[in-house]
């Protein structure tokens, strides 16, 4: 299937259900349990840690590097010490993510494969943006305004008329893979602004050009020297000014996640599980940057839990002037907002990372130019370098951890790519090539089994006790932590080399 033709059949499917999605929009309130839940006491105080870092790495397993780096750019993070040392709270020091250790083989089983399948096609994104047009006016959050079933324009543009753009990136390694449960794409948008000329008037060719402006102050690598920018930017936004790795105020991300399709596994299904919004409130100033990044040091040294503003119906705001929201499937497979403990898990991936760009992971890693705007597509990615390494970083990534997740729980890519534990060197390039899509995709049985396992979380509706697809109990993980120095410190594989950035000039041709 041709990228043009996955992009129209995937509109499509999303058509031809939206008859049935407009019926059902008046079955339920999206907003209904983050109304009720706003008094109540958040459990896992500490659900910023992600289930990822209590993985019991051993003395070669280091999974940790992609995150914790030393910040380069605008980031002042230098966290690469935790990969040599654990430093959690004295409430992160046990385990929360309960949901790693259940076993749900018995739960998966009785799902039939038919009944999975048929519940994989069916959209749920519809419902939920028709129920929220009928939200009053007052409600402060993100109400989805992205018509998905007129698809994109050759350049990315959403047909809708809403400002939002598609953009292929390379997917962040780890989690992020098709093979371990989900399948995304990005959107951005820029304030009106941005999108008008001088006089105030509609202008693609203004919109296009800031883009293009965004992109490089984003995606392009400090490489120890200063980028070579415009002062401003264009149109209705020559007022504002550019700044390297930093977004301009107004900014938004949207990030739909789908359960993989297993008939396709390298594309998603109708189904979505999440959508995420991202924007950026107010832009700090470079006193309030260094003020910030102090309060967090300090945070860390007498172990304090990070603090964040916001609630479940207006989102929660991070120290850096981004505030995210999301929804996420209720017991009926209903898009909802999500609860105000399960919008904190958010946060800590997107608040003070050493790796990331202005607190975003998706857009310093688009595929460059004209070729990386439109809907993802994995297949047309290539395994590109990280920025100051001369290995493809999927390599890197699976040479490091030596599995393709955090947990070492992926037995398929374990078997596919580890004959007798070590990596298949050749199987990862052959696999990559000519884009990333075959390495890292599930086979169907992977990819219905972990359908399956989501599924058993979203019935139970324990989103809190973790939420990744887990298809047995996972083995490599820490119930309870010490604040000690790690395997990996001894054995001298700490590295501070990670970065989001990407060389696509090394990358091997696509």
């Amino acid at each position: 299937m041709t990228p043009t033709t996955f992009r129209r059949s995937f509109s499509a499917l999303l058509l031809a259900a939206s008859g049935a999605a407009a019926a059902a929009a008046d079955d339920y309130d999206p907003l209904a349990l983050a109304r009720g839940n706003l008094k109540t006491r958040v459990g896992n105080v500490v659900t910023g840690v992600p289930p990822q870092c209590y993985t019991q790495t051993g003395v070669e397993s280091n999974p940790c590097w992609v995150c914790h780096t030393r910040g380069r750019g605008d980031n002042r993070k230098d966290d690469h010490d935790l990969q040599a040392h654990y430093d959690f709270t004295a409430t992160a020091l046990t385990n929360h993510w309960g949901n790693l250790f259940r076993d749900r083989r018995a739960a998966m089983a009785a799902i039939p494969d038919g009944w999975m399948l048929e519940h994989l096609q069916q959209d749920n994104y519809t419902p939920l943006r028709l129920a929220m047009q009928k939200v009053a006016a007052d409600f402060p959050g993100y109400r989805p305004d992205l018509d998905l079933t007129q698809g994109f324009d050759a350049e990315g543009f959403a047909r809708d008329g809403s400002g939002w753009r598609a953009y292929r990136y390379k997917p962040f390694p780890g989690t992020f893979w098709p093979t371990n449960g989900s399948a995304d794409a990005a959107f951005i948008r820029l304030p009106a602004a941005f999108r008008r000329d001088a006089a105030g008037r509609a202008s693609s060719a203004v919109y296009k050009a800031n883009l293009d402006i965004l992109e490089a102050a984003i995606a392009s690598p400090d490489r120890g020297r200063p980028l070579t920018l415009p002062a401003h930017f264009s149109g209705g936004a020559q007022g504002i000014a550019v700044r390297a790795w930093r977004y301009p105020e107004g900014t938004e991300f949207l990030h739909p996640v789908w359960y993989v399709d297993p008939g396709a596994t390298a594309s998603p299904a109708l189904r979505m599980k999440e959508l995420r919004h991202a924007i950026k409130t107010f832009d700090p100033t470079e006193q309030t940057l260094q003020m910030r990044y102090a309060e967090e040091a300090r945070e860390q040294a007498i172990g304090e839990k990070p603090r964040y503003s916001g609630s479940a119906l207006f989102g929660e705001t991070n120290g850096w002037g981004w505030r995210y929201q999301g929804y996420i499937e209720d017991a009926q497979g209903r898009l909802r907002l999500q609860s105000n403990e399960e919008q904190l898990s958010c946060m800590g991936c997107h608040s003070g990372l050493g790796v990331t760009v202005d607190s975003s992971f998706s857009l310093p890693r688009k595929l460059p130019g004209a070729a990386g705007w439109g809907m993802q597509d994995l297949r047309r990615i290539p395994d590109a370098p990280q920025d100051g390494s001369h290995e493809p970083e999927y390599q890197r990534y699976l040479m490091r951890v030596r599995a393709g997740d955090e947990f070492r729980a992926n037995t398929e890519m374990l078997a596919r790519f580890f004959p007798r534990g070590l990596l298949d060197v050749a199987a990862v390039r052959r696999a990559s090539k000519p884009g990333i899509a075959a390495l890292i995709s599930p086979s169907r049985a992977r990819a219905l089994a972990l359908a399956k396992a989501y599924t058993v979380t979203v019935q139970e509706q324990s989103y809190t006790q973790g939420r990744d697809a887990v298809l047995e109990p996972v083995q490599n993980v820490h119930r309870q932590i010490a604040n000690t120095d790690t395997p990996l410190k001894a054995s001298s594989r700490v590295y501070q080399d990670g970065r989001l950035w990407l060389d696509w000039n090394a990358a091997v041709p696509h």
